[in-house]
């Protein structure tokens, strides 16, 4: 039964396609490994190259950073050189939208004895299926945060299409909100007055949409 079940799934995908080429080019189903195979790629290209130019050679053109402030991550990497060292960072868990297009990468870094934490969003090209990252941001942890046995893995709910409330900031706040096309994954980044963050993704899980990460990293200290 299950061979013909696969038979008949061929025939009928041949059938729908014009062409071979219309077939190839058919939008990618969703893969949550492809992004955990993205930032781990990033991690050694960091390595293998340079930390900023790793950063530079994978961040999508509307790419933000936050220095403290929000900046186009392209335009303020232009500027930098690679330190001697370069931090490590191992993805922990990846959360998907059911299109399979918007990704997002939360886990462990390290550099000498300093550690901490980071969260990167990415997103991915339904036609060939390349990744770019379009927000990254981290901070320091005074313990170190624990690798899990294995990389947790979630996707958005399908079916049912989630309406996203309307987001604003307050005043002073510089708010920016991000949507997978199909508006099951979202993503909010906020930075206040005093250059405090909040970046926090939400999954639709078929009736709301979960925070399923919420960073929030205080307030520079002044000199």
């Amino acid at each position: 039964m299950r061979l013909l079940l696969a038979a008949t799934l061929v025939l009928t995908l041949a059938g729908c396609a014009g062409s071979s080429d219309e077939f190839r080019n058919r939008p990618l189903a969703a893969n949550p490994s492809a992004f955990i195979a993205a930032e781990i790629a990033f991690a050694r290209l960091a390595q293998e190259k340079g930390q900023w130019t790793a950063f530079r050679e994978t961040a999508h053109p509307d790419a933000v950073m936050f220095v403290p402030e929000r900046v186009k991550a392209r335009d303020w990497l232009k500027a930098q050189a690679d330190p001697a060292e370069a931090v490590k960072w191992q993805p922990h868990a990846v959360y998907v939208s059911c299109d399979g297009n918007v990704g997002a990468t939360t886990g462990a870094w390290q550099k000498g004895a300093a550690h901490g934490y980071f969260t990167t969003v990415w997103l991915r090209d339904p036609k060939n299926g390349k990744t770019a990252w379009i927000l990254d941001h981290g901070d320091g942890l005074a313990s170190p945060r624990e690798a899990p046995e294995f990389i947790a893995s979630k996707q958005a709910a399908c079916g049912s299409r989630p309406t996203v409330p309307i987001e604003a900031g307050t005043e002073g706040e510089d708010m920016a909100v991000g949507l997978s096309p199909d508006q099951t994954l979202s993503w909010t980044s906020t930075v206040g007055a005093d250059k405090s963050r909040r970046v926090t993704v939400r999954l639709w899980d078929g009736k709301d949409m979960a925070a399923v990460i919420d960073d929030r990293v205080a307030a520079p200290k002044q000199p």
